[in-house]
Parts: structure tokens; C-alpha cells; sequence
């Protein structure tokens, strides 16, 4: 029984935020939601409807009393968990069936992504022409989210990251209301969700004239970026391709401030299968979309990433995010 939602979107198309999808053996299917979605959910082919109560769970333990099914164990509570078993469902854990299907995505999916991956690069790059100095991080993140809207997205994929000078030393920093001032790097993380499917991108920008060890900083980081992306292709280790963007960094001694993995799947969801980082023991394949971002955090004093969507292809990658990865100073 799947619940988590992106799945049941993933198998139905019905995008909800109460549903599950019981798959039988034979692969016929029994999708569950309450009245609230029951009108789309009626429409969906190839499966059983069964509206439910809103309190999803102990109605359909009411409906599956007495079998026996798989859950998915990430999207279960334990509460839920307790609903069915104590309606007399017998529950056993499971993960990562749906996920590893999602993971590979079809032309239809792709198309999404490159849409969006594409109003990404006009959202930066009009954003590379407004002025920074004066403005707050907050003031900055809400006209990235309005620009995306009034573009068309649907929605920002994940609140919007604007991180000046000292701010940025934190890889998901909250954007905050001091003036940015000349001098300073402003790393700027953002997405959107257009038809349903996710981009992500992020840039650095200089505000001004910035100290050489800055750009030195930048120049580090984007080689680290370059040397990841030229990693990635099909059979590719997620574990190897993190590592080959670890290579510069690592032999600048700043190894240690490069704490994150250096990517991760997107589509349906921001954070999905593949990941690329050290512990992975995912293997690329052609149909993945995975961002590359490496980043470089110094405390109280700066931090840089860049980061583009990438398309794993037949004999190698291709990026679906174009704008320049060049430190553009602006006002």
C-alpha cells in the first residue's frame, strides 16, 4: 500500500494530500481519498475508487481487516501504523519500490523538467540585473517566488535560499532583513515546479568589487562543479561522482568545509533517488535528473555554490540548467 503522496501521483496522476493506493498482486489497484479529492479521484483509470472518511488510514483498515499488506515505511506513521493494526490489518514494511521506478524518468517527465530547468535560467538571469545593494535577503527571496508565479510556475519547488557574506557559511540558510552590502558574495538557491516536476538551481553573485580571495573562492568551487558534472553518466557510482567533485577542494585544504554530498534526484519532489554523495551506493542511469552542487562554507565570513540540473543521457550528461555559471557582479 503506497501513501506517500508523490507515489500515489506518481501511479495515478492524482495530486492529493490524503490518498493511498493499494496495489494487488496482479497489479490491479484500489485508490483511497476522501470527498474532498473523490471528484478527480473518480476519473482516474484503472483503478478501484473507494471514498473514504478523512481519517484515511482507520477507514481503510476497516476495508482490509483481517489481510495482510506492505506499507511504505517512510511515509507511515507510527499512529497510522497503530490504525491499521488495530483494525486487524497485518502490516510489514517496505521501501523504495516506487522510488526506484521514479528515479528513471520518461520523455513526458523530462520535458517537465526542462521546462522548468528553463524558466530557471530566465529567472536568474533577470535577476542578475536587479540591485542588490540596499535590499534585504528576504526582500530578494519573495521577488524570485513572485517572478517564478507571475512567469507561470506553479510554485517555488523549495523556499527560495539568498544568502549575503557571513549568511552564506550556512548551506541552507534562512534569508533574513539586514541591508546587503558592496563587497560581499550572495549565493541565491531557487526552483520552480512546472507541471508538477521540479528544478533547481543556484548561483553566487558579487555584489560590487569583492577581495581576490573570493574569486579565488568562486574560481575553486566552480572548478569542483565542472569536475562533477563531467563525472556523471550512466554506471557511474553516485559515491564516484561526489568524489570527483571533492578532488580541488580537498587539495586547497579546504576539504572539511565541503560537508554536504554533492547532489541529489529530482522530479516529482525536490530530494529524490539518485543521491550523489559519499556514502551512496546508488548507480546512475540514463533517464536520472540529479542536481550538482558542491559548495564551500567558511564560518562568520562566506560561502559559495553553484549548482545546475543535470540529465543523465546514453553516453554521458546533459545540463538542464544553462544560465552562467561566470561570477557576474552586480549593483
Amino acid at each position: 500500500m503506497l501513501g506517500g503522496q508523490a507515489n500515489v501521483r506518481y501511479l495515478t496522476g492524482l495530486q492529493s494530500s490524503n490518498a493511498a493506493l493499494l496495489v494487488e498482486p496482479d497489479a490491479s489497484a484500489t485508490l483511497f481519498t476522501d470527498f474532498r479529492y473523490a471528484a478527480r479521484a473518480r476519473v482516474v483509470r484503472d483503478v478501484t475508487f473507494v471514498e473514504t472518511a478523512r481519517n484515511l488510514l482507520a477507514a481503510i483498515g476497516e476495508h482490509l481487516s483481517g489481510r495482510r499488506i506492505a506499507f511504505e515505511e517512510a511515509h507511515l506513521s507510527y499512529a497510522g501504523y497503530r490504525a491499521l493494526a488495530d483494525a486487524g490489518v497485518e502490516t510489514v514494511p517496505s521501501s523504495g519500490l516506487v522510488e526506484s521506478l521514479r528515479a528513471v524518468k520518461d520523455e513526458s517527465e523530462i520535458a517537465s523538467i526542462r521546462r522548468a530547468g528553463a524558466l530557471s535560467d530566465e529567472i536568474f538571469a533577470a535577476l542578475a540585473q536587479e540591485r542588490f545593494t540596499g535590499r534585504t535577503e528576504r526582500e530578494l527571496a519573495w521577488w524570485i517566488e513572485r517572478s517564478f508565479r507571475e512567469a507561470g510556475a506553479e510554485g517555488v519547488s523549495f523556499d527560495s535560499v539568498v544568502a549575503a557574506g557571513a549568511t552564506a557559511s550556512s548551506p541552507h540558510a534562512v534569508p533574513g532583513d539586514r541591508p546587503i552590502e558592496s563587497g560581499v558574495l550572495v549565493t541565491i538557491d531557487a526552483g520552480c515546479v512546472l507541471d508538477g516536476y521540479c528544478s533547481d538551481c543556484t548561483r553566487t553573485f558579487a555584489v560590487g568589487e569583492v577581495p581576490d580571495r573570493l574569486l579565488e573562492l568562486h574560481a575553486l568551487c566552480l572548478e569542483a562543479q565542472l569536475a562533477g558534472i563531467a563525472a556523471v553518466a550512466p554506471g557511474v557510482h553516485g559515491r564516484a561522482a561526489d568524489a570527483a567533485s571533492r578532488v580541488s577542494i580537498e587539495a586547497s585544504g579546504l576539504g572539511w568545509a565541503y560537508g554536504h554530498g554533492l547532489g541529489h534526484g529530482v522530479g516529482l519532489q525536490i530530494h529524490e533517488a539518485p543521491v550523489l554523495r559519499p556514502e551512496s551506493t546508488d548507480v546512475l542511469e540514463a533517464g536520472n535528473v540529479v542536481s550538482v552542487e558542491p559548495g564551500i562554507y567558511l564560518p562568520d565570513d562566506a560561502g559559495v555554490r553553484i549548482e545546475d540540473l543535470v540529465l543523465v543521457t546514453a553516453d554521458g550528461c546533459e545540463r538542464l540548467t544553462q544560465f552562467t555559471k561566470e561570477l557576474l557582479t552586480v549593483s
